[in-house]
């Protein structure tokens, strides 16, 4: 039986011309092999598999594939906040595993509970009770249980384009129609959905922020009072294709949540622990919200676990299941999580993402300054992109362009995402340095040069 094919809204395609090409050119035999074997392996899906090269080696801020070949990577599926390999983080490990390598979730241990009490001291207001998961898409449906839980209700508001997490309750409450449309359905009942904030391409035909009056967050105000009894309101403080929000957007949620007795539950995933210049990418925009959601880099690039932090007030719900976990409070991924925190904290890396973000958006806007293909430069801290479109005028998208540009990348030694079909998604380890972010950024332009030409 063939499903029909749904078109993606993210990554490079599994079947372009951009994409044959490069494949040709992955003429090292034992690089061919280990692709094959694992088309053969894996069950194919839009934006996994089949895979576009190999990995045999991760070590900073590098990627290595089976042919030698490096490549700085500038995706790591925003894992890889302290770089690959961290000898601090490999050395914790082996020790957590000597002294006590697994945990019953009933049975308090040291490293779960020290990591628990750190992340109540980082977060700010009265967030501070915590539940750990094994990934982003549990933790995030832990939050919509606690919302239902303490507000009586069921319904959820949240984005369009968004992306939550795949299991069924967080692709419910994501906006992408990869992880939405055709085998997903039919999704929970009551998630209701709205037009993401995004000024370069306004839903509501908006020419800028000083001309809309945030109809965007008005939009927000207009569907819990219209509906009534929304539970919650989840999103990303910023989105992580990315775009970032209109100033006072999340001012104006944050006070119709209020109002409206919803919870704001802020998907703090790929943006959290300090990509965008501060440990929470909420802290931008001066709210604080009922649950944070944080995952992916907590792990280090290594293991595997997310946390949902909440406000002290919803600790509610001693008599029901909100989220077992086999692996909950295990000692070695808690361990890795606690250093992680400790090893972003002691090497200022925060502020480098702040520095350097700063200088990566100055030095693209100056070096594709009225380049026709570039339409928007946008981003905070190490989480930015560079929006390809065919009419500046139009604003229109070229996920063509926008794909072969990649490949240019990947030959240059460049590995990113390209979301949104057009959008170059660069997201570096925090520990890169000015050096390496500048011979990236090189890379970028010239690969985009090179198809303007080409045009």
């Amino acid at each position: 039986m063939r499903a029909s094919r749904v078109v993606h809204t993210e990554g490079e395609s599994n079947t372009s011309k951009a994409r044959a090409d490069w494949d040709a050119r992955n003429s090292d035999p034992a690089t061919r092999d280990l692709l094959r074997r694992d088309a053969d392996a894996f069950l194919h899906q839009s934006l996994s598999s089949p895979c576009v090269s190999t990995i045999a080696r991760a070590e900073g801020i590098w990627i290595e594939d089976t042919a030698g070949r490096r490549f700085m990577d500038f995706h790591g599926n925003s894992v890889h906040h302290i770089s690959y390999g961290h000898p601090r983080l490999k050395e914790a490990i082996r020790r957590q595993m000597d002294d006590l390598p697994f945990a019953p979730r009933r049975f308090a241990c040291s490293p779960a509970m020290e990591l628990a009490e750190e992340l109540g001291r980082l977060a700010p207001g009265d967030l501070g009770k915590v539940l750990f998961t094994t990934g982003g898409s549990d933790a995030i449906e832990v939050a919509l249980r606690l919302a239902r839980a303490a507000t009586g209700r069921f319904k959820t508001l949240s984005f369009w384009d968004a992306f939550h997490g795949a299991g069924f309750g967080a692709a419910s409450v994501g906006g992408e129609a990869t992880f939405r449309s055709h085998i997903a359905g039919p999704l929970l009942p009551g998630t209701e959905h709205v037009a993401p904030f995004h000024c370069y391409h306004c839903a509501y035909g908006h020419p800028g922020p000083s001309a809309c009056g945030l109809a965007c967050a008005n939009m927000v105000e207009y569907v819990l009072a219209r509906e009534g009894d929304v539970a919650a309101v989840v999103a990303e403080p910023m989105r992580a294709v990315p775009v970032v929000p209109p100033p006072g957007f999340w001012k104006s949620v944050r006070d119709a949540c209020t109002r409206h007795g919803a919870l704001l539950i802020m998907d703090e995933i790929p943006t959290g622990l300090g990509k965008t210049g501060r440990m929470f990418a909420f802290e931008h925009d001066d709210i604080i919200p009922d649950i944070a959601v944080l995952g992916k880099s907590l792990g280090g690039a290594m293991l595997p676990i997310a946390a949902v932090i909440a406000d002290r007030s919803l600790d509610i719900c001693s008599d029901f299941a909100i989220g077992h976990y086999t692996h909950e409070k295990n000692p070695i991924t808690t361990r890795a999580a606690l250093t992680t925190l400790k090893i972003i904290e002691d090497e200022g890396l925060i502020e480098n993402a702040s520095i350097l973000g700063r200088f990566a958006l100055d030095r693209l806007s100056d070096r594709l300054d009225g380049c026709p293909i570039v339409g928007d430069i946008r981003g905070r801290g190490l989480l930015f992109g560079v929006e390809i479109i065919s009419s500046r005028e139009l604003r229109t998208p070229d996920a063509g362009t926008a794909e072969r540009i990649y490949y240019r990348c990947l030959e240059g030694g460049l590995s990113f995402k390209i979301s949104a079909g057009n959008v170059l998604t660069l997201s570096p380890p925090l520990t890169i340095t000015r050096e390496q972010l500048s011979a990236a950024l090189d890379i970028v332009v010239e690969a985009i040069r090179a198809e303007t030409a080409r045009a």
